[in-house]
C-alpha cells in the first residue's frame, strides 16, 4: 500500500517560501491506531505530512509521558510518508487537559521559550488535536502573538479513506476583512445614537463622554454613577443603557427607575427593599420592594444623595452581597441587579458633612460620568429642538414646524448667554411642547416664539438668583453671602461652577477669559482666576470642594 503524499484540496501556492513549522499536539484520540488498519483511517497528525502541495520541514510534537509510545509511532509512521519531515517531540505534563489555568499555563511556557526565528522560518499552530481547552489556549496565545504563528486546522476527507483531507489556514487579522469590520464599527455607532435617543449632538465634549459611557456599559455590568444637574437627561441615558445592555444579553429583567427625592422615612425602606404583611401600621401585605423588582434586571437610583443613611447602609450590602433583609420579615431575600444612580449634589462634598456613606460612594463611584448642562452645549439645542418636535408630532399625532423666521428667532434666543436654560432639557421639552400646541394650522410663528421667550425669562429671574445663592451658600455661611452684592453673586456663581467642571485652574481660566485672551500678547488666565478669587478670600481647592471658608 502507498502511504506517501497524495494530493489535498489546498491550492498550489499554499506552500510557504520559507521553510514550514508545524506546533501541534498529540491526539491521543485522534492519532491512535494500531497495526496495518491504521492506516485506512484518518490521523490529524499524520495527515499534516501527506498533503504533496504543503510541506512541513519541521512539526514540534507536544504530549505528555503517556503518550510517548504513541508518539513514536506517530513519528514513524510520518518518516514513512514524508520522509522530509524531522519530527521534534516536547514531552509537557499537565495532571488535568481540561484545567484551563493549567493548560494555558504550560502553553504559554512553551511559546515564550521556544526559539522562533520569524525571519528565517514559517510557524503554524496545529488546533484540530488535543482538548478543547487546548485548542482555545492554543488560539488565544496565537491571537495574542506569543505564537508568531498562523492557524491551520485539518479535517477528515469528505468521501474516501484514502485521500488527506482538508487543511485550512486561518488568518487572525480581522483588519483585512471590511466587512466584518465595518459590521463591528456600525454596531458601536448604533449603540452609541442610541444613547443619544438617535440625536446627531454636534458638542464634541458631549459626543466623547457618551463614546466612553458606551465603551464601559458594554464591558461591564459595576455600578456607574451619573452626575450633572437636574434635568440633563441622567434618566433617559440610564434607559438607554439599559436597553443596550438587554441587547446584548448583559441583562434580562426589568429596568427599574425610583427618585429618592420622593423616598422619606418608613416608606423609603419599604419601597426600596419591601416589608412583610404587618410590619408597620398600614402594612396590610408584603411587598417585594424596588431591589427585589429589579433582580436580573437594572435599577436607577435617581438623586440618590437624597437617601437617608439607614437606607444608604442597606444598599450597599445589597450591592456587595446581593442580599437584604424586607421590614418584619425573619429571613433575607436576595436580588442580582445593576445599578445605575444618578444625582445632581456633590456626593464627596455630603460626605464630608456626614449626610452620605463615604463606603456607598466608594462602591458607585467607579465609574461616574458628569452630563453637562444643556447651556454648556448650546450647539446641541437645534438638533433636540427637531429630535423635541418628532416626539411631539408621535404623542400628539400632529406634525407641527417652525417658520423659518420663527426657528431662527428661537435659535438665537437658546444660544444667547441670556438664556439660562435652568430645567436644561425640560425647559426645552416644555417650550416646545407649549409652542407647538399654540401653533395653529401647524406653524409656530414669530409671535408664539416671542411669548416663548417672554415666559421662560420670567421663569429663570427667580430660580437663577436662587441657584446662584444656592451654589454659594456651600462656601460661605448666610451672613457672609449677605455682605456681596449681588452683582458679584452672579459673577461668582459663574466662576464657581466653572471651576468645579474644570480639571485645573488653568482650564478654568482659559474658559472664563476664552474672548479676551485672543487680544492679549500675554496670557496667564490661571493667574487672573486665582486673583479674583483672593478678593473673596476664596482657593481654587475651596471650589473643588476640598475645604469651605465657613467658620
Amino acid at each position: 500500500m502507498n502511504h506517501q503524499r497524495t494530493g489535498s484540496t489546498r491550492p498550489k501556492d499554499a506552500q510557504p517560501a520559507r521553510p514550514a513549522v508545524v506546533i501541534g499536539l498529540l491526539g491521543v484520540s485522534l492519532d491512535q491506531g494500531r497495526g496495518p488498519k491504521r492506516w485506512d483511517r484518518w490521523r490529524p497528525t499524520v495527515s499534516l505530512c501527506q498533503h504533496e502541495d504543503f510541506l512541513v520541514n519541521r512539526l514540534e510534537l507536544i504530549h505528555d509521558r503517556h503518550a510517548q509510545s504513541l508518539a513514536r509511532t506517530i513519528e514513524h509512521d510520518i518518516a514513512a510518508i514524508s520522509p522530509e519531515t524531522q519530527v521534534v517531540q516536547h514531552l509537557v505534563e499537565l495532571k488535568d487537559p481540561w484545567d484551563f489555568e493549567e493548560v494555558y499555563s504550560a502553553l504559554h511556557h512553551f511559546a515564550t521559550t521556544y526559539p522562533f526565528d520569524p525571519d528565517a522560518e514559517d510557524y503554524f499552530i496545529h488546533i484540530t488535536t488535543g482538548s478543547h481547552v487546548a485548542q482555545i489556549c492554543n488560539f488565544l496565545l496565537t491571537e495574542a502573538r506569543y505564537f508568531p504563528a498562523r492557524l491551520l486546522q485539518t479535517a477528515p476527507p469528505r468521501r474516501s479513506n484514502h485521500r488527506p483531507g482538508e487543511l485550512h489556514f486561518i488568518d487572525l487579522d480581522l483588519s483585512r476583512y471590511d466587512r466584518i469590520a465595518s459590521r463591528f464599527e456600525r454596531e458601536h455607532q448604533d449603540a452609541v445614537a442610541s444613547l443619544k435617543s438617535g440625536i446627531e449632538t454636534r458638542n464634541e465634549t458631549f459626543n466623547r463622554l457618551i463614546e466612553r459611557i458606551e465603551h464601559v456599559a458594554a464591558r461591564t455590568t459595576d455600578p456607574m454613577l451619573l452626575t450633572g444637574p437636574t434635568g440633563a437627561g441622567k434618566s433617559r441615558l440610564a434607559g438607554r443603557i439599559y436597553e443596550m445592555r438587554k441587547a446584548k444579553r448583559l441583562v434580562t429583567g426589568q429596568f427599574v427607575e425610583v427618585n429618592c427625592a420622593t423616598l422619606r422615612g418608613e416608606s423609603a425602606m419599604s419601597a426600596l427593599f419591601g416589608h412583610k404583611k404587618g410590619a408597620f401600621t398600614g402594612a396590610t401585605s408584603d411587598r417585594p420592594g424596588l431591589l427585589r423588582t429589579a433582580d436580573r434586571g437594572m435599577l436607577f437610583l435617581d438623586e440618590i444623595g437624597e437617601l437617608g443613611l439607614d437606607e444608604q447602609a442597606m444598599l450597599l450590602r445589597a450591592l456587595e452581597e446581593k442580599r437584604f433583609l424586607p421590614l418584619g420579615a425573619d429571613a433575607e431575600t436576595s436580588s442580582d441587579f445593576q445599578l445605575i444612580a444618578g444625582t445632581n449634589r456633590l456626593l464627596h462634598q455630603q460626605v464630608r458633612q456626614g449626610r452620605f456613606r463615604d463606603d456607598l460612594l466608594a462602591r458607585i463611584n467607579l465609574w461616574t460620568f458628569e452630563l453637562p448642562a444643556l447651556r454648556d452645549r448650546p450647539e446641541d439645542i437645534e438638533p433636540n429642538l427637531d429630535f423635541e418636535l418628532d416626539a411631539f408630532a408621535r404623542s400628539r399625532g400632529q406634525l407641527v414646524r417652525f417658520s423659518r423666521e420663527a426657528r431662527q428667532q428661537f435659535l438665537s434666543f437658546g444660544t444667547s448667554v441670556g438664556a439660562e436654560w435652568s430645567g436644561n432639557f425640560r425647559d426645552l421639552n416644555a417650550a416646545i411642547t407649549r409652542m407647538a400646541t399654540l401653533a395653529p394650522g401647524g406653524r409656530i410663528t414669530e409671535q408664539i416664539v416671542d411669548e416663548e421667550i417672554a415666559r421662560l425669562r420670567d421663569a429663570w429671574t427667580g430660580p437663577a438668583q436662587e441657584a446662584a445663592e444656592s451654589v454659594l451658600l456651600e462656601i460661605f455661611t448666610a451672613d457672609q453671602l449677605h455682605d456681596i452684592d449681588l452683582f458679584d453673586r452672579a459673577q461668582l456663581k459663574v466662576v464657581t461652577e466653572t471651576c468645579r467642571r474644570s480639571a485645573t485652574l488653568s482650564e478654568a481660566g482659559r474658559t472664563l477669559f476664552a474672548a479676551s485672551r485672543e487680544r492679549r500678547t500675554s496670557t496667564n488666565d490661571s493667574d487672573r482666576v486665582r486673583k479674583y478669587l483672593a478678593r473673596f478670600g476664596l482657593e481654587w481647592s475651596q471650589l473643588k470642594g476640598d475645604q469651605s471658608i465657613k467658620p
